[in-house]
Protein backbone atom coordinates (compact mmCIF):
# COMPACT_ATOMS: atom_id res chain seq x y z
CA UNK A 1 0.00 0.00 0.00
CA UNK A 2 1.56 3.27 -1.15
CA UNK A 3 1.83 6.45 0.86
CA UNK A 4 -1.09 8.15 -0.88
CA UNK A 5 -3.40 5.35 0.24
CA UNK A 6 -2.63 6.16 3.87
CA UNK A 7 -3.44 9.82 3.23
CA UNK A 8 -6.73 8.83 1.61
CA UNK A 9 -7.68 6.67 4.58
CA UNK A 10 -6.84 9.55 6.91
CA UNK A 11 -9.18 11.92 5.02
CA UNK A 12 -12.01 9.35 5.23
CA UNK A 13 -12.05 9.76 9.04
CA UNK A 14 -13.13 13.40 9.08
CA UNK A 15 -14.69 13.15 12.55
CA UNK A 16 -11.52 11.82 14.17
CA UNK A 17 -9.98 14.13 16.77
CA UNK A 18 -6.86 14.69 14.70
CA UNK A 19 -8.73 15.66 11.53
CA UNK A 20 -11.17 17.87 13.41
CA UNK A 21 -8.30 19.77 14.98
CA UNK A 22 -6.46 20.12 11.65
CA UNK A 23 -9.64 21.33 9.94
CA UNK A 24 -10.22 23.96 12.64
CA UNK A 25 -6.68 25.26 12.29
CA UNK A 26 -6.88 25.29 8.50
CA UNK A 27 -10.25 27.07 8.50
CA UNK A 28 -8.82 29.78 10.77
CA UNK A 29 -5.80 30.14 8.49
CA UNK A 30 -7.88 30.28 5.29
CA UNK A 31 -10.20 32.93 6.77
CA UNK A 32 -7.26 35.33 6.95
CA UNK A 33 -6.48 34.88 3.23
CA UNK A 34 -8.22 36.42 0.19
CA UNK A 35 -11.35 34.76 -1.12
CA UNK A 36 -9.48 33.38 -4.15
CA UNK A 37 -5.75 32.78 -3.81
CA UNK A 38 -3.11 30.49 -5.25
CA UNK A 39 -2.10 27.53 -3.11
CA UNK A 40 1.61 26.65 -3.12
CA UNK A 41 0.77 22.94 -3.31
CA UNK A 42 -2.37 20.77 -3.05
CA UNK A 43 -3.70 20.33 0.48
CA UNK A 44 -4.87 16.86 -0.51
CA UNK A 45 -2.18 15.48 -2.88
CA UNK A 46 -3.86 12.08 -3.11
CA UNK A 47 -7.18 13.58 -4.20
CA UNK A 48 -5.51 16.02 -6.59
CA UNK A 49 -3.65 13.19 -8.34
CA UNK A 50 -6.87 11.19 -8.64
CA UNK A 51 -8.41 14.15 -10.48
CA UNK A 52 -5.54 14.62 -12.94
CA UNK A 53 -3.03 16.85 -11.14
CA UNK A 54 0.68 16.32 -11.73
CA UNK A 55 3.52 18.04 -9.89
CA UNK A 56 5.02 19.54 -13.04
CA UNK A 57 5.18 22.97 -14.68
CA UNK A 58 1.89 23.99 -16.24
CA UNK A 59 -0.35 22.87 -13.36
CA UNK A 60 -1.63 25.39 -10.80
CA UNK A 61 -3.85 24.96 -7.73
CA UNK A 62 -6.15 27.77 -6.56
CA UNK A 63 -8.10 27.80 -3.31
CA UNK A 64 -11.49 29.53 -3.19
CA UNK A 65 -13.88 30.39 -0.35
CA UNK A 66 -17.64 30.07 -0.90
CA UNK A 67 -20.40 31.17 1.45
CA UNK A 68 -22.50 28.26 2.65
CA UNK A 69 -26.26 28.10 2.55
CA UNK A 70 -29.08 28.56 0.08
CA UNK A 71 -29.59 31.32 -2.43
CA UNK A 72 -31.36 34.47 -1.22
CA UNK A 73 -33.34 36.12 -3.97
CA UNK A 74 -31.56 39.42 -4.84
CA UNK A 75 -34.57 41.75 -4.71
CA UNK A 76 -34.44 45.26 -3.26
CA UNK A 77 -35.99 45.25 0.24
CA UNK A 78 -37.50 41.86 -0.55
CA UNK A 79 -40.19 43.42 -2.79
CA UNK A 80 -41.23 41.35 -5.79
CA UNK A 81 -43.61 43.00 -8.21
CA UNK A 82 -45.45 39.88 -9.26
CA UNK A 83 -47.86 37.22 -8.21
CA UNK A 84 -47.82 35.93 -4.61
CA UNK A 85 -46.61 32.51 -5.79
CA UNK A 86 -43.24 34.12 -6.63
CA UNK A 87 -42.85 36.14 -3.42
CA UNK A 88 -40.31 33.80 -1.79
CA UNK A 89 -37.04 35.39 -0.69
CA UNK A 90 -35.20 33.17 1.76
CA UNK A 91 -36.00 29.48 1.22
CA UNK A 92 -34.68 29.33 -2.32
CA UNK A 93 -32.02 26.80 -3.31
CA UNK A 94 -29.40 27.31 -5.99
CA UNK A 95 -29.65 25.01 -8.98
CA UNK A 96 -25.86 24.78 -9.17
CA UNK A 97 -23.81 23.24 -6.38
CA UNK A 98 -21.26 25.30 -4.45
CA UNK A 99 -18.33 23.40 -5.94
CA UNK A 100 -19.35 24.38 -9.47
CA UNK A 101 -19.74 28.02 -8.39
CA UNK A 102 -16.24 27.89 -6.89
CA UNK A 103 -14.82 26.65 -10.21
CA UNK A 104 -16.56 29.47 -12.08
CA UNK A 105 -15.15 32.14 -9.77
CA UNK A 106 -11.61 30.89 -10.20
CA UNK A 107 -12.05 30.60 -13.96
CA UNK A 108 -13.31 34.19 -14.09
CA UNK A 109 -10.12 35.41 -12.40
CA UNK A 110 -7.60 33.15 -14.18
CA UNK A 111 -8.85 33.59 -17.73
CA UNK A 112 -5.64 32.27 -19.29
CA UNK A 113 -5.94 28.90 -17.52
CA UNK A 114 -8.33 25.98 -18.00
CA UNK A 115 -10.22 24.40 -15.11
CA UNK A 116 -9.47 20.68 -14.90
CA UNK A 117 -11.25 19.64 -11.71
CA UNK A 118 -11.76 20.56 -8.05
CA UNK A 119 -12.21 19.01 -4.62
CA UNK A 120 -13.42 19.93 -1.14
CA UNK A 121 -10.80 20.95 1.45
CA UNK A 122 -12.54 22.14 4.62
CA UNK A 123 -15.48 24.11 5.93
CA UNK A 124 -16.73 25.99 8.97
CA UNK A 125 -20.14 27.34 9.95
CA UNK A 126 -20.18 30.04 7.28
CA UNK A 127 -17.82 29.00 4.47
CA UNK A 128 -16.62 26.11 2.37
CA UNK A 129 -13.18 25.94 0.78
CA UNK A 130 -12.43 24.17 -2.48
CA UNK A 131 -9.17 23.74 -4.35
CA UNK A 132 -9.40 24.03 -8.13
CA UNK A 133 -6.84 22.34 -10.40
CA UNK A 134 -5.91 24.55 -13.36
CA UNK A 135 -3.83 23.81 -16.44
CA UNK A 136 -2.02 26.32 -18.66
CA UNK A 137 -2.93 25.50 -22.29
CA UNK A 138 0.05 27.50 -23.60
CA UNK A 139 2.66 25.60 -21.61
CA UNK A 140 4.84 23.22 -23.61
CA UNK A 141 4.74 20.55 -20.92
CA UNK A 142 0.93 20.55 -21.07
CA UNK A 143 0.85 20.55 -24.86
CA UNK A 144 3.29 17.63 -25.11
CA UNK A 145 1.71 15.42 -22.44
CA UNK A 146 -0.68 12.95 -24.15
CA UNK A 147 -2.69 12.49 -20.93
CA UNK A 148 -3.63 16.16 -20.56
CA UNK A 149 -3.17 17.86 -23.93
CA UNK A 150 -6.86 17.34 -24.77
CA UNK A 151 -7.55 20.42 -22.61
CA UNK A 152 -5.52 22.60 -25.02
CA UNK A 153 -8.21 22.45 -27.71
CA UNK A 154 -10.35 25.55 -28.10
CA UNK A 155 -13.61 23.77 -27.35
CA UNK A 156 -12.54 23.45 -23.70
CA UNK A 157 -12.44 27.21 -23.10
CA UNK A 158 -14.51 28.19 -20.03
CA UNK A 159 -15.62 24.58 -19.61
CA UNK A 160 -16.53 25.28 -15.97
CA UNK A 161 -19.19 27.80 -17.07
CA UNK A 162 -20.83 25.26 -19.39
CA UNK A 163 -21.14 22.48 -16.86
CA UNK A 164 -18.45 20.27 -18.40
CA UNK A 165 -16.42 19.62 -15.26
CA UNK A 166 -17.28 16.81 -12.87
CA UNK A 167 -19.14 19.14 -10.47
CA UNK A 168 -20.96 20.71 -13.41
CA UNK A 169 -22.13 17.35 -14.74
CA UNK A 170 -23.41 16.50 -11.28
CA UNK A 171 -25.74 19.52 -10.99
CA UNK A 172 -26.90 18.93 -14.58
CA UNK A 173 -28.16 15.50 -13.51
CA UNK A 174 -25.73 13.54 -15.70
CA UNK A 175 -24.64 11.20 -12.90
CA UNK A 176 -27.97 9.37 -13.30
CA UNK A 177 -28.86 6.98 -16.12
CA UNK A 178 -31.99 5.26 -17.33
CA UNK A 179 -35.53 6.23 -16.36
CA UNK A 180 -34.24 8.47 -13.56
CA UNK A 181 -32.72 10.89 -16.06
CA UNK A 182 -34.72 10.56 -19.26
CA UNK A 183 -35.06 14.36 -19.55
CA UNK A 184 -31.43 15.26 -18.76
CA UNK A 185 -29.66 14.41 -22.01
CA UNK A 186 -28.11 15.98 -24.01
CA UNK A 187 -29.23 18.82 -21.73
CA UNK A 188 -32.53 19.74 -20.11
CA UNK A 189 -33.03 22.68 -22.42
CA UNK A 190 -32.19 20.73 -25.61
CA UNK A 191 -34.37 17.85 -24.46
CA UNK A 192 -37.31 20.17 -23.78
CA UNK A 193 -36.82 21.90 -27.13
CA UNK A 194 -36.82 18.57 -29.00
CA UNK A 195 -40.03 17.47 -27.27
CA UNK A 196 -41.77 20.83 -27.88
CA UNK A 197 -40.79 21.53 -31.47
CA UNK A 198 -43.27 20.74 -34.20
CA UNK A 199 -41.70 19.35 -37.38
CA UNK A 200 -43.79 19.69 -40.52
CA UNK A 201 -41.81 17.33 -42.71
Amino acid sequence: MGGYRYVTELWKKKQADTMRFIRRIRAWNYRQLPRVHRAPRPTRPDKARMLGYKAMPGFVVYRVRIRRGGRRRPERKGVIWGKPANHGINHIKNRKNLQSIAEERVGRICTNLRVLNSYWVTEDGSNKWYEVIMADPRHKRIQNDPQINWIVRAKHKRRECRGLTSAGKKHRGLRQKGHLAHNARPSRRANWKRRNTTHLW
